[in-house]
């Protein structure tokens, strides 16, 4: 079992009281105990195909329980379908109980919102337009719920910062949970009306469609992400001293994006181009990527071929899109000393110059066999030093940006071990030139 943090542990266990403290008093006598039944088997059934065949979770039939049941009644339904529903990673049993009491709490605060706001005598009336308010509440509360909860769980067992932890969940979650929430709505109308449970359980009917197609997006963008992993885990056993280069080429990058107010579709393609920027390197002989020392010029030309051998690798890849620029230019410069094509200014291609940033900063914070990593802040100054003579100075000065808000993760070599932060004298070379 992986270690878990004593704070985290702890931090599971107030939830966990918590949900038990949603759970009393106990459902009513009058409540419907064949509804709730019915609603936690549906709700486990589709967790666990949610689970194993879906990149997502289940919520329509937990929503549903939400707007037709007692706040107590609807917290039970979640129980069983996250008890028994795939843990994904261990410790599974803690991971298993973690789930149920976060759910637990936020069926119990969206059924008491959607209470308070009058949406029960709205459903009961079979009142859609009057139904969508109290509805839309509780989805905010849900969502809202589980934000502060997960937030916390990343703060205690990964120690992220707190400024980062809830970055994003609220606004992430709350577009999917609304779809969840309007067909959990239709659900409850359709019990309470004249046709009952029956015409209730045919709403899931289009929800497993538009899953299907869901599920269908994401088994080809797996495929793309295993195609990606796979070149990128040969240029890592090809060069072991760039080992976890291509990933962090790949993060900065994605920063630099973001700080520019790029889509998230163009951060993504971003992310590609700096993970697969060196995978020309296949193409190169193994002696020049481990040489220690430095190199002829005869060595340097042939090293200078890689940008155009991943080129040509990734050609045929029409999902990497633009990326494929990236990696034939990445070694270009603003005043066009660079490879392959010398080009100049603004006829590099925009994903090279954000990916030639991104590269360079990772060069010079990693150490290698022909250099030791400079610290952080150096790195950056050498950047800003560079800046509209090799780097574009947008680029720049949104890494910089991001980084002095964010952070950077430290280096890792290709043995794994940290290195000493020891600076260097700032000289012309940012080292990402090899």
């Amino acid at each position: 079992m992986e270690a878990v943090p004593a704070r985290a542990r702890a931090y599971v266990a107030c939830v966990v009281l918590g949900a038990l403290a949603c759970l009393l008093p106990p459902p009513a006598p009058r409540t419907p105990w064949w509804a709730m039944t019915l609603l936690a088997v549906l709700y486990a059934g589709g967790e666990w195909l949610a689970r194993r065949r879906f990149p997502g979770t289940f919520y329509p039939v937990l929503l549903a329980g939400v707007f037709l049941l007692p706040p107590p009644a609807a917290a039970l339904v979640a129980l069983p379908g996250a008890l028994l529903s795939p843990a994904g990673r261990r410790p599974a049993r803690l991971r298993r109980i973690w789930r149920a009491a976060e759910l637990v709490i936020a069926v119990w605060a969206a059924g008491r919102a959607f209470r308070a706001l009058g949406g029960r005598d709205a459903v009961a009336a079979c009142d859609v337009p009057h139904a969508l308010g109290p509805a839309a509440g509780a989805v905010v509360v849900f969502c809202a719920v589980l934000t502060v909860l997960d937030g916390g769980i990343l703060v205690a067992a990964e120690r992220r910062p707190a400024r980062r932890a809830w970055r994003g969940l609220f606004l992430r979650s709350l577009a999917p949970v609304g779809v969840h929430g309007l067909a959990g709505l239709m659900m409850a109308v359709l019990w309470r009306s004249p046709y009952g449970p029956v015409a209730a359980l045919l709403v899931l009917l289009p929800m497993g469609v538009s899953w299907w197609a869901f599920a269908q997006y994401h088994r080809e963008r797996g495929a793309h992400q295993a195609t990606i992993r796979a070149l990128v885990q040969a240029v890592d056993i090809k060069d072991g001293y760039t080992r976890g280069h291509s990933e962090r080429v790949g993060q900065a990058s994605m920063m630099i994006a973001r700080e520019l107010g790029m889509d998230d579709e163009r951060v993504e393609v971003l992310r590609f181009a700096g993970i697969l920027h060196d995978v020309g390197k296949l193409g190169v002989p193994t002696r020049l990527l481990r040489k220690d020392g430095p190199l002829t010029p005869e060595e340097r030309r042939v090293i200078e071929l890689h940008p155009e051998y991943g080129h040509e690798m990734v050609r045929g890849i029409s999902f990497l899109g633009e990326a494929r620029a990236a990696v034939l230019h990445h070694h270009e410069r603003l005043d066009g000393s660079g490879y392959p094509y010398g080009l100049v200014g603004r006829q590099i291609p925009e994903p090279a110059r954000v990916v030639a940033v991104a590269d360079a900063f990772d060069a010079m914070t990693s150490t290698r066999s022909y250099s030791r990593a400079r610290p952080v802040p150096v790195a950056l100054e050498e950047l800003e030093r560079c800046a509209g003579r090799q780097f574009d100075p947008v680029m720049v000065a949104a890494l910089v940006r991001a980084v002095r808000r964010a952070g950077w993760d430290p280096v890792v070599t290709a043995d794994g071990v940290r290195p000493p932060r020891v600076p260097r004298p700032v000289t012309g070379r940012t080292g990402a030139d090899r």
